[in-house]
């Protein structure tokens, strides 16, 4: 039963994606139900998956490189948690796009990410999850350009390239495990860890999966891919798409670099703080609701990549650590759905995100209300109806025994202590930029507009009601109750990160864990109002306090970083190794005429040509006068032989010596190609 779900559950979307187009070019509300359908029977099968036996699907020989997929408790989870986010935006969809073009092809390409997605989730071999994380990459490309406007295809390109580049990166490092390993199937991976030094080919793999996850520094796409993408694709690549990122390290973590330290733990832990850290900051930079939000999502990756790194450092002893990465996961997705549908609803009535333009519109909205709000507390992990209270204080405490540890062992902790603080701060940022969106949609007003948003009562039909409600819903129920939600789906994943289950009952609200909640808040409450109030806003002539836009355009890597690194400075450098290469024959040729092989010259040099060019010219210029003055006296001839031949010759010069350099350059490459493929055979 289990495999034939897993082989629905793969292949069924992509099916309804080719049906989706067709009844989408004849029948919109048709394709609308459609998808609302499949969406509903996906989230059912997947659903099943968390109730059913383990099962799994192997076929060698699909596509050459063979279909391999699991389903376990972690798995099962995560495929359930993308279908129900596809299924409620698969509901608010078709309001938002009433007044769109291009519904047909956005069904398709949501339709085929979704199979993607669920076979990234559900594979069991990094070839497969290659696979289908590559064709996620390419269809969720149609999510950002689904406008077509300058901006939208700019930040395509943005998210495309760094896909692409990402991919090819990643398939370098499975090129090379699979050689050191002879495999790339999860559990051989984790039998064969510590067999061979396999540390460049796991960072090479980590650079895809992190690009997609949005860590630092390839975070690049995220803050220009949500304002462009619609809502309902925004809550996906925010809570689904970035986590197939996640799913990938976390494979990695467990697998091939579970307690080594010296592997890559401390450096991943480096780069998840930067993340965490750099997200909280621009996200209270930002005056644009959903860039706010995906800035927001670049953070919350970073602690969830900070929770790996505490996972790998401990080894056996990091599960408190995997319990919090993976609720954090499952917090984050949820979360997101929820403000990017309430972003959608404001962006659906009002055409606009600037903050200072959608002042006010929730003020006589209580369902947006209440959605928003349980959404906001979530993120900023206030308890107890904040879910992301739970999974953060996981967080906290497994770096908190992470210090112990190294405290008792005499090794240097301060470095972990310094990103504790900074653990601490980003929390607290977290909470003054929820509070800045907060507060300007549901309490201040709208200097002139006011009494029109407060008439919108018809701002949004029941099914998108339901769907922000229902996406909400679960919210307060993990914050307070995580007991009984919380730490069974942690204690089902364990076995997927490699630790052991925890066997006492965890205190998510001790004293310590309320502590650190209380710091968090406390730094948020004094960066609202001494810094946003201040310094982030600023009164106009009537007296109006507007939000100002501190965007660092420094803080843009790709216009500052990447496109002169790529675009400038990288075809130079190539220009000049290439143009050394194909001169080198010839250098070395000269160099050798010049040193080596220099011959005396035993006669006066040529005065113009070479030897035989100058005697032949001579002899033809004797000839040339005789025939002047005797047959041609009448009409002489004017060429000077010496001249004409000594250019030809040179011309003749020419075309050989570009055809020696020509082949020269290819014996060249073979060479290297030789060297090359003798140090791979004999290693």
């Amino acid at each position: 039963m289990t495999s034939w779900i897993l082989i629905l559950l793969t292949f069924l979307p992509f099916l309804a994606a080719i049906i989706a187009y067709m009844l989408g070019r004849r029948d919109e509300r048709a394709m609308n139900g459609f998808v609302s359908i499949t969406g509903i029977v996906i989230f059912a099968l997947s659903a099943a998956l968390l109730f059913l036996p383990e099962g799994e699907v192997a076929l060698p020989g699909f596509c050459g490189l063979g279909l391999y997929l699991r389903a376990d408790g972690f798995r099962g989870l995560y495929s359930c948690v993308a279908a129900f986010m596809w299924m409620m935006t698969g509901l608010f969809a078709p309001e938002y796009f009433q007044h769109h073009g291009n519904k047909a092809r956005c069904s398709f390409f949501t339709l085929m990410t979704l199979g993607a997605t669920l076979g990234v989730f559900l594979s069991d071999n990094l070839g497969t999850t290659f696979l289908f994380f590559e064709i996620m990459s390419f269809a969720s490309y149609a999510w950002v350009a689904q406008e077509e406007t300058p901006g939208a295809l700019r930040a395509a390109a943005t998210y495309l390239a760094v896909a692409v580049i990402g991919g090819l990166t990643t398939l370098m490092g499975l090129f090379l495990l699979q050689h050191q390993l002879g495999t790339l199937d999860f559990a051989s991976l984790r039998a064969a860890m510590g067999q061979q030094d396999v540390t460049v080919a796991v960072w090479l793999t980590l650079v895809g999966f992190g690009a997609k996850a949005g860590l630092f520094p390839l975070h690049i796409w995220l803050p220009k891919a949500h304002p462009v993408a619609s809502a309902p694709a925004s809550a996906l690549l925010s809570g689904i798409l970035t986590k197939s990122g996640v799913f990938g390290l976390i494979v990695l973590c467990a697998n091939l670099m579970q307690g080594n330290a010296a592997f890559g733990g401390n450096a991943l832990m480096i780069f998840a703080a930067i993340t965490m850290f750099l997200g909280a900051l621009l996200a209270l930079f930002s005056t644009d609701l959903k860039r706010t939000l995906a800035c927001s999502s670049m953070s919350q990756i970073g602690f969830i990549t900070l929770g790996l790194s505490v996972m790998v450092l401990l080894g056996d002893e990091g599960t408190l650590a995997a319990y919090g990465s993976v609720m954090h996961m499952l917090n984050h997705s949820l979360i997101k759905l929820t403000l990017f549908i309430a972003a959608g609803v404001v962006y659906m009535n009002l055409h606009a995100l600037n903050l200072d333009d959608i002042r006010g519109f929730g003020r006589k909205k209580p369902l947006l209300h209440i959605a928003f709000l349980l959404g906001a507390l979530s993120i900023a992990c206030i308890p107890p109806l904040g879910s992301g209270y739970n999974s953060k204080s996981l967080l906290h405490e497994g770096l908190l025994e992470l210090i112990g540890e190294m405290q008792a062992a005499g090794s240097a902790w301060m470095g972990y202590k310094a990103i504790e603080v900074l653990f601490l701060i980003s929390g607290g940022l977290t909470v003054a930029y929820m509070a800045k969106l907060y507060i300007c949609i549901f309490w201040q007003k709208h200097p002139t507009r006011q009494a029109e948003f407060d008439g919108m009562t018809h701002y949004m039909n029941g099914t998108t009601a339901f769907a922000l409600l229902g996406s909400a819903a679960a919210l307060p129920f993990l914050g307070a109750l995580p007991g009984l939600l919380l730490t069974p789906l942690g204690a089902k994943s364990a076995s997927f990160f490699g630790v052991p289950a925890l066997k006492e009952a965890i205190a998510y609200f001790s004293a310590e864990n309320l502590q650190g909640a209380a710091i968090s808040i406390i730094i948020g409450a004094a960066v609202y109002l001494l810094i946003v109030l201040p310094l982030l806003t600023r009164k106009d002539e009537s007296g109006v306090r507007l939000y100002v836009n501190r965007w660092n355009e420094k803080l843009d890597l790709e216009n500052a970083v990447y496109r002169p690194l790529l675009l400038t400075l990288l075809p130079q450098v190539l220009t000049l190794v290439f143009r050394f290469i194909a001169e080198l024959p010839e250098n070395l040729v000269m160099a050798s005429r010049a040193t080596i092989f220099r011959m005396r010259q035993t006669r006066k040099p040529v005065p113009v040509g070479n030897r035989f060019t100058y005697t032949l010219g001579r002899a033809l210029n004797a000839l040339a006068r005789l025939l002047n003055r005797t047959i041609l006296h009448r009409h002489p001839m004017r060429t000077d032989f010496e001249y004409v031949l000594d250019a030809s010759f040179r011309e003749v010069s020419s075309g050989i010596r570009s055809m020696s350099v020509s082949i020269s350059f290819g014996l060249l490459l073979l060479c290297i190609g030789l060297y090359v493929t003798c140090l791979y055979l004999l290693q």
